[in-house]
Parts: structure tokens; sequence; C-alpha cells
């Protein structure tokens, strides 16, 4: 049976999500530029690009990107408008070089996919393995203390003609948020994304052998607290 994130970003996502904000991309690879040792040219690897969004604007920056997703759908509407480098794969098997980046990012909520924390552990294992040593990895994830202090049960968006119904709960004591997409007359989709307390996030990267040297809840450098939108975090490959 295949899991949630193998079916869900394809074209129905696409369709459901036409605009996804380019200003905060260009906001996310800012921030990256001013707490990282930014060199033009650094080689840099964003795995779950999606459409290549943040990936562009990397490239934008100066840094020599490849974009990594499982989705092929997604991967080819990056090639189509921005015309990057890219693999497909999971982030879970990384077919890249160990020590072979400069920078490595996991951006938008890009993680927290899997039913086994293993698997996580290992998949953030395998990203900050592409690192090399003094390289940096950057996650930006939703901040879980907010998620479940402000969770909106039940809302609507208006795409097209259309009034799509998404509906949200905690589940397993609070370790994962649920969505559920109800676009009207169509199948319903449900994203499962594991709730990564900031400290938990901390730990992980420091298993793998990165340590945390910047925070933020925001992408204007805001800090991070419990209200943040944002986790954002600043590694150094050790």
């Amino acid at each position: 049976m295949a899991e949630w994130f193998e079916e869900w970003f394809g074209e129905e996502y696409l369709q459901l999500y036409p605009h996804r904000n380019e200003a905060d991309a260009v906001r996310m690879v800012n921030l990256i530029q001013r707490f990282v040792s930014w060199v033009p040219g650094c080689r840099v690897l964003d795995v779950g690009c999606g459409a290549g969004r943040h990936a562009s604007a990397l490239k934008a920056a100066g840094a020599r990107v490849t974009g990594l997703d499982l989705s092929l759908t997604l991967l080819r509407r990056a090639q189509r408008e921005f015309h990057l480098p890219l693999v497909r794969a999971d982030m879970r098997r990384l077919p890249i070089r160990d020590a072979s980046m400069d920078l490595t990012v996991n951006l938008f909520t890009s993680f927290g996919y899997f039913s086994d924390d293993r698997q996580h552990q290992d998949a953030l294992g395998d990203m900050i393995g592409t690192v090399r040593n003094d390289g940096w990895f950057v996650m930006d994830f939703l901040n879980a203390p907010s998620v479940r202090q402000h969770l909106v049960p039940e809302d609507s968006m208006q795409i097209g003609s259309e009034v799509v119904r998404m509906t949200r709960q905690l589940t397993d004591g609070g370790a994962y948020v649920v969505k559920t997409i109800e676009p009207p007359g169509r199948r319903r989709f449900v994203e499962r994304v594991r709730l990564f307390d900031p400290s938990a996030l901390e730990a992980m990267l420091d298993a793998s052998g990165a340590s945390v040297r910047h925070r933020f809840g925001d992408y204007d450098a805001g800090p991070l607290t419990v209200t943040s939108p944002r986790c954002i975090l600043f590694a150094k490959k050790l």
C-alpha cells in the first residue's frame, strides 16, 4: 500500500496549491545567506525540493543547486519552469555522494512524513551525511508547540470555482497532526506529519553529527518561541 506522500504530491496537489509563495522562498534564501558561510558557486542540495521555488531562489543567489524529490510530477514542473539539475529519489535512500555539498537544506516542512521515528532519524542522518565537514544543514519545519496551541479544526478555501474543505486533528497523543483535504466531487487526501518539538529536532541533529548554531521562528530571523510560526534550525556539520 502506498504511503500518503507517494500519492498526494501529484497533479491534484498542483491544482489545489497552484501558487506557493515565491516571496517566502526568497526570504528563506536571504536568511540562509546571512548566517552561513555563503560563497557564490557553493554546492547546495535541496532535499524535498518540490516544484523548485527554493532551489530557484538559491540558484539566483549564485549557488550550484541540485534539487531532489520523490514526486515526478513536481520535478517535471521544476524542470519546466526553472531548468535545474534534478534527482528523483526517496530521502530515506539518498543517491548523493557523502560530504559532497557545502550546504544541504530541507525546507517548508518537507520532513516528518513517516510512521517510524527510526526512519526520520536515518533520513536526517543521510541528509547531514551529504554535507562536508564545517558545511551547513538548514531545516525549515513547522513549530510543533504553535501547531498544537493554534490548531484550526476545520476551514475551507476557494480555489477557482471550488470550495475545498479541510479538517485537522492531533493524533497519537499530539505526536502527529493530520490534515484531510476534501475537494468537491473528488477523492480526499490526507497529510500526516510528525510533530517534532524543536528540542527533539536538535537532539536528532546532534545524534547525526551536526551542531545547531542558529535558531529562528520566522523568515526574518525572529526568535524561536512557542508561538513562532516556523522552527528554522541552522546546524554545522562537525
